[in-house]
This record gives C-alpha cells, structure tokens and sequence, in this order.
C-alpha cells in the first residue's frame, strides 16, 4: 500500500493507533479501484468458465492419428474435439507455440523447442500396395528382402518433411530407391496408378485408403517397418482435456520391439521403453 501510495503520489489512508481512514483522495481512488477490480475478476472468470474445443493437429484425415482421436473421444463425456491437417512438424511447432492448436500428432525429428514436450503415440507397421498384376500381389505377406532393387512410389513425400527423411532411412537401409517424383494429386490419383500399372507404394496399415478393385495391400515382414507418431504440446498449455488424452496414448502406447521390427536409429530410444506421464 505504501507502494502504491508513492507511485500515486497521495496519501490514501490516516493512519492512527486505533487504525487507518480512507483520505479524500483515497475515497476519490477507492471507486475506481473497486470497478477495475471487478473488471479482471470478470475476465478470470470468462476464461475459466470457457470450454473452448481441444484442437488437435494432425498430417492427414486418413492417418492412423485419427482412430486414436476418435477412441479417445469416446471415453470421455462432453469433450469436443477439432481437427486441423496441416504439414506435419513443420507447421505443428508454430501452431503449438502460437497456441493455435494444443496438440500435434507427427514423427519428432531433430531437435525441438525448449517449450515443447511429446510422448510417444503409436508405431504404425507399413505395408506394401500393389497392382493385382504384380508378381507380389498373391502373397500373403513380402520380406523386405524382396524388395531390394525395387523402387517404390511415394509422390506425396516432401523432400523437407519428417516422413520423406523417415522413407529415405528406410530405403538406405535395405536397398530401396524412394521415387518422390509427382504430380501429386492425392489419394485417389495414387491408388488409382498403383492399380493401374507396375508401380508398388507404401502406406500405413491403418491408413483408410479409397477403395480400388486393383490394387492389394500387404503386410511387410523380417523385420517390420513401423512409423513412428509421437503426440507434441507446449509446455505451458493448460487446457484441461490436454491432459487427458496425453494420459491415454501413454496407457494406450506398446513400445517397439527390435526382435521383428524396424525404426531409423534416431527413432529408437524414444519408442523402445514404456513413456512415462511428463
């Protein structure tokens, strides 16, 4: 008080034995003084009384991420979820920052921002897609022995993204060319040239692909490919259901197992134990 008394400049209270008055001037000051603090109570309580939508970043509808969004969501009551696509960790550290969206679903690569945390979320195995034509198309599974010398397709994997670096691992380690070349026109366009002429592709097992009578898709073994989706948040986000769902890919998480499957050496320390709770 006698801080702000100096700062004022006036005195705002007689002080005496039997205690302190208010002033004229602290009479003048104490109206005002009333309302500007109902002023920030009320904007407290506007924010804690908001039940803003978690919003969540993922690279793609399609993506395994979403079938993990949509579980979570029904566990819980009277949590509304948004979902935003965008380009993967290259956007997701602006957004996480800028706090336009609370979490992010991609593969962490590099290093990240001292205000940004991720838990891992899942290892997706990866399959094979080919043309019924093709000489793989009647197997039940392909060793990834097979495919060397092979070249596979991938036209959406941007040469500075997280998951091109992933693929281009994965072709160094047992002899695959990564073809990016376009035109990429999405999902549909990619479906419809693996069904339609030798070109073979990857994609995840769980990724909801558009239906073709041409094409087949098939697990790869010895050892199995996994992708690896981490869940990203800033530090100082305190949305109450961000919480919640990090606590539901932890108990949800199953960690990578070297004896058949295969992660890019940087990948592998994150997902090889059980996370904990940050």
């Amino acid at each position: 008080m006698a801080k702000l008394e100096s700062d004022l400049g006036a005195r705002l209270f007689a002080r005496s034995r039997n205690g302190a008055d208010l002033t004229e001037d602290g009479r003048a000051f104490l109206h005002h003084a009333r309302a500007l603090v109902s002023i920030a109570d009320q904007a407290v309580e506007v924010l804690r009384g908001r039940h803003r939508s978690l919003r969540v970043d993922v690279l793609d509808t399609r993506l395994a991420s979403i079938d993990l969004i949509r579980a979570f969501h029904q566990t819980v009551e009277g949590v509304d979820i948004d979902v935003i696509t965008s380009n993967g960790l290259r956007s997701a550290r602006g957004a996480l920052a800028s706090g336009s969206v609370d979490a992010a679903f991609a593969r962490v690569s590099g290093m990240l921002e001292e205000d940004l945390r991720y838990v891992p979320a899942y290892l997706e195995p990866i399959h094979l897609l080919v043309g019924r034509d093709h000489p793989l198309a009647d197997r039940r599974e392909v060793e990834m022995e097979r495919l060397s010398g092979s070249t596979v397709w991938m036209p959406g994997n941007h040469p500075e993204s997280e998951w091109a670096e992933f693929y281009r691992s994965l072709g160094a380690a047992f002899d695959v060319r990564i073809d990016a070349s376009g035109p990429d026109f999405g999902w549909d366009y990619f479906v419809e040239e693996i069904g339609s002429g030798e070109r073979i592709g990857f994609v995840g097992e769980r990724c909801r692909l558009p239906w073709h009578p041409r094409t087949v898709q098939i697990p790869l073994v010895d050892p199995t490919p996994v992708y690896p989706c981490s869940l990203l948040c800033h530090r100082q986000n305190h949305h109450p259901v961000l919480a919640r769902l990090i606590r539901f890919i932890v108990s949800d998480f199953r960690p990578f197992d070297p004896r058949n499957q295969w992660l890019p050496d940087p990948d592998r320390a994150a997902f090889a134990v059980d996370p904990k709770l940050p």
